[in-house]
């Protein structure tokens, strides 16, 4: 069988060129008799995996040498506990919720201290983010915390809110390497990696130095603790080394298409087809305010449930496949992330062009 378009959230699409390295190397990495899978991550073999995968990272990023970079487990959702339990020393944080990920974070922090929203886009059903330059931020909030691309309502901050100093903390799991960041903006950015970078099971967090302490919530257990991670480089105890081999390969393939900036413009391309195609159709509709639409995360519907049925059902027969939308919202959604080629959105969107034809 031929491989399809994958618009699956996650995990998700990856580099044929990636799978098909993995691939030769899975029996026999490198001379070394055995796959990456079978391999010790105290071997001198992973710890270059892992080293190699933290400088390539650092490179695509620009990484000041004040972060930290992680390789963690837990999912983006372990954070939700994690940041809190490390960051809020006077038990105060604020929250901007954009949609469900970051509800559950705030709700999450709830347990450990005053987790206040100081916007929030719920009243529309997230399908936009709230004005973020003049927040009512507390005076001794710990941190500012946003899910940066929201998958479930495709929306994104194109800009950072004006966190007042606080530091920002920020999931952004489904725009991770998309587009170049300025670390500096962020406390800690944070992801996992199985929407646009690797396999499920790793979370990389990258964390600025001073935030990092042994002045943690008392009962803090041993594994949560960002101070604990950094002083053994990720290798406390054994990390998800196949899904950061995986990643590594993920970060150099980005490197040699020319970095973020070109990754960007690919993204902005593929884009732009998909949301002129949406913008023009008399069936199909996006349901994202205009300017805070992601790259990554395209959701839409033709307004009647059956129809948006049989698209799906019929999508798939055309090998365009995972292209339901969340179950809490219904309708489609196509996930375009860095791996998903152009060729795929122009299938997508010949595609909806005669579904519309044949069902207009």
């Amino acid at each position: 069988m031929s491989r399809v378009y994958n618009f699956s959230a996650g995990p998700a699409v990856l580099p044929e060129e990636v799978l098909k390295e993995a691939a030769n190397e899975m029996l026999d990495y490198r001379g070394s008799g055995m796959s990456v899978m079978e391999m010790s991550h105290r071997s001198s073999s992973f710890e270059t995996i892992i080293r190699n995968a933290e400088r390539d990272l650092r490179t695509l990023l620009e990484i000041p040498e004040d972060y930290e970079v992680l390789f963690l487990q837990g999912g983006a959702s372990l954070q939700f506990s994690m940041i809190p339990m490390n960051l809020m020393k006077q038990r105060k944080a604020d929250y901007i919720v954009t949609g469900q990920w970051a509800k559950k974070a705030w709700k999450e922090a709830e347990k450990y201290g005053e987790a206040r929203v100081i916007a929030s886009s719920e009243d529309r059903t997230f399908s936009y983010i709230p004005d973020v330059s003049d927040l009512p931020v507390s005076e001794d909030a710990d941190y500012i915390y946003i899910c940066e691309n929201n998958t479930i309502y495709g929306t994104k901050f194109h800009k950072l809110p004006d966190t007042k100093g606080k530091p920002l903390v920020a999931d952004v799991s489904s725009c991770f390497l998309s587009e170049p960041a300025d670390i500096t903006k962020y406390g800690i950015m944070y992801g996992g990696v199985q929407k646009n970078i690797g396999p499920a099971g790793v979370t990389i967090v990258i964390i600025r130095k001073d935030l990092i302490s042994d002045d943690v919530l008392s009962g803090t257990p041993t594994m949560m603790r960002y101070k604990i991670h950094t002083d053994a480089k990720s290798l406390y105890n054994t990390p998800p080394a196949y899904g950061i081999y995986i990643c590594g390969k993920v970060f150099r393939w980005l490197l040699d298409l020319g970095g973020l900036p070109e990754i960007q413009k690919r993204n902005q391309t593929k884009a732009a087809l998909l949301y002129e195609y949406l913008d023009n159709s008399r069936l199909f509709s996006g349901t994202v305010k205009k300017k805070d639409r992601s790259l990554m995360n395209v959701p839409f519907v033709t307004g009647k449930k059956e129809l948006d049925e049989k698209f799906i059902a019929e999508a798939e027969k055309e090998g365009l496949v995972n292209l339901r939308g969340h179950r809490s919202v219904g309708g489609m959604r196509a996930s375009i992330y860095n791996a998903m080629p152009y060729a795929g959105v122009e299938k997508l969107v010949t595609f909806l062009e005669r579904f519309e034809k044949e069902n207009g």
